[in-house]
C-alpha cells in the first residue's frame, strides 16, 4: 500500500481494517471520479443509522455478520455474502457481531 491505497499487490481484505472497541472504523481503499471501495470494521451492536445514496452499493461481507435492512426488509448477511443496497433507496447497517465489510459504490452514467 502506498498513501494508504491498495496499489497492485495482492493484500486480505479484512487485513486492511482493524477493529476498535465500540466503534466503526473504515479506511477508503480506492477513491476517483468512477466511485469508491471502502473496507469497514464494526464493533459487535454498532450500526448505521437509516440513510440512502446516490449510487447503487454492493456490500461484500470478509468476516463475521452484519444486518442489513433495505427497503424495511432485514437481510443477515455472514463471511462470502454479498448484497446490493440500490441507490436512493433507505437502508441500515448493524453488526450482529463483530464483523468486516467491503462496501464498492460505482457512478452511475451521466453521474
Amino acid at each position: 500500500m502506498r498513501d494508504g491505497k491498495i496499489l497492485e499487490n495482492p493484500v486480505k481484505v479484512k487485513d486492511t481494517v482493524e477493529y476498535s472497541q465500540g466503534a466503526i472504523v473504515s479506511r477508503e481503499l480506492v477513491d476517483n471520479d468512477a466511485g469508491s471501495v471502502t473496507a469497514f470494521a464494526f464493533d459487535a451492536g454498532q450500526k448505521l443509522s437509516e440513510h440512502s445514496a446516490p449510487f447503487d452499493a454492493l456490500v461484500n461481507v470478509v468476516e463475521g455478520e452484519g444486518e442489513f435492512k433495505i427497503a424495511g426488509i432485514a437481510h443477515k448477511l455472514s463471511e462470502g455474502q454479498a448484497i446490493i443496497m440500490p441507490a436512493n433507496v433507505p437502508h441500515a447497517v448493524r453488526a450482529t457481531s463483530k464483523f468486516k465489510m467491503l462496501l464498492t459504490m460505482i457512478c452511475g452514467k451521466g453521474a
